[in-house]
């Protein structure tokens, strides 16, 4: 055998899992609109994450997508590898792009300008190593010097089209069979990273790719995070409520070794990402029962979620959304121990999700502007002590009606006991 069929690139049972061609061309016509409001000639896709949601595949490559205002207004990806698989991921010959082997660094100039490129397109500085980056200004240099776009294309991808949401709403679906995969798991004796093998088995059996994408250096998160009893309050290098143990230095946060104890707190946080896209759940489990302060802990979070959601779903702003419901926890007397303990609090009460699990807004000081609608997000009081973490997280998302969660919301208990 020489070569290989596009039939091996399916999902389950065959199914068509490229990202439908009308999403592609909708996308690079909204990038086009937003890059000639900004006065910019057209924009460099170069991260990975970008590359999929733009051109439909994370070939290594390069993606030029013109202002709208551009003579020849139509994409092209530039390939360096794997050119066949791009084009099929692309949608083929329907793909709303053109695609072509990458140009010598010395002809890529020339091969813009003959696409009507009269000036300097933006870059990606926010999302790429300054050497890399660098090595393209210095390629693109006779156009001018190369503006940063990469707020532009966060604040695109913060609002999600109706099928981005369809892929939110079957990750939560899958989410659920990796709750009750710990549930049935889980008791007294069972090691954090045994429920964590548990869940990921469910996870990885239906698509997950085995990466949670991030924005923030070090690009690096557990995506299930299982800790009990006291290894629930031991920070990490990862700017979140709870740390844990890790199995080991190099992989220094989430599940460890750590055994279930009896009448303590095992907070079981876990992502899923369905082609992509990422939903943030978090709920409580015990072998035995917990006191009533733990309770007590649990109902305060809940009452510190509520908040959060209410201000968002009146569309007053994520900064709103943080002074309002720290206040609440700081009345109910967790000033030192949300989010974490000092010195190692995260100052954060929930982060947008999408193809990224740290996307914006967020809510903290600092985003004034309120989640928009179409936007996704995690929202997840904690609050961490030495004997442990207790907490609750959902992602919701915000249309036209309000806020709606997406993960299971009410219909999985904030509180299962094994």
């Amino acid at each position: 055998m020489t070569g290989w069929d596009e039939e091996y690139l399916a999902g389950p049972e065959g199914q068509d899992w490229r990202v439908p061609v009308s999403e592609l061309e909708a996308r690079q016509n909204q990038l086009g609109e937003l890059l000639a409001e900004a006065g910019i000639s057209g924009a460099f896709i170069q991260h990975p994450v970008d590359l999929y949601y733009f051109s439909g595949g994370r070939q290594n490559a390069s993606m030029f997508i013109p202002s709208s205002t551009a003579e020849q207004n139509r994409s092209v990806l530039f390939v360096r590898r794997s050119l066949k698989r791009a084009v099929y991921e692309s949608g083929g010959t329907n793909a709303p792009h053109d695609i072509q082997s990458f140009p010598r660094s010395s002809q890529l100039v020339e091969v813009l300008r003959q696409r009507g490129v009269e000036s300097a397109p933006g870059l990606q500085y926010g999302e790429l190593p300054a050497t890399f980056s660098q090595r393209f200004q210095r390629m693109l240099s006779e156009l001018g010097t190369c503006p940063d776009v990469t707020s532009i294309i966060h604040g695109q991808r913060e609002i999600k089209s109706q099928w981005e949401r369809q892929q939110m709403d079957a990750a939560a679906e899958v989410q659920l069979r990796m709750f009750e995969a710990v549930e049935a798991v889980g008791s007294e004796g069972v090691t954090e990273l045994e429920l964590v093998a548990a869940a990921e088995a469910v996870s990885r059996s239906e698509g997950f790719g085995g990466n949670v994408q991030m924005r923030r250096f070090p690009l690096q998160c557990d995506r299930g995070v299982i800790v009990s009893g006291r290894a629930g309050g031991i920070p990490s290098f990862f700017d979140s409520a709870v740390g844990g143990t890790g199995a080991h230095p190099l992989a220094g946060m989430g599940s460890g070794f750590h055994r279930i104890k009896p009448n303590e707190p095992v907070l079981v946080d876990l992502v899923h990402a369905h082609r992509g896209y990422i939903v943030d759940m978090t709920r409580m489990f015990v072998a035995g029962t917990l006191s009533q302060q733990w309770h007590q802990r649990l109902e305060d979070m809940l009452a510190v979620k509520d908040t959060v959601v209410d201000v968002l779903d009146q569309g007053r702003t994520c900064e709103d959304a943080w002074n309002e419901a720290y206040a609440l926890a700081v009345e109910l007397g967790y000033e030192g121990h949300l989010m974490g303990m000092n010195p190692d609090q995260s100052r954060f009460l929930g982060h947008s999700v999408g193809l990224q699990l740290d996307e914006s807004p967020v809510v903290a000081a600092g985003f004034d502007r309120p989640l928009p609608i179409g936007g996704t997000m995690a929202i997840e009081p904690k609050v961490v002590y030495g004997e442990g973490s207790i907490g609750s997280e959902d992602t919701w998302i915000r249309d036209s009606e309000g806020m709606h969660p997406v993960t299971a919301g009410g219909a999985w208990p904030w509180l299962t006991e094994w």
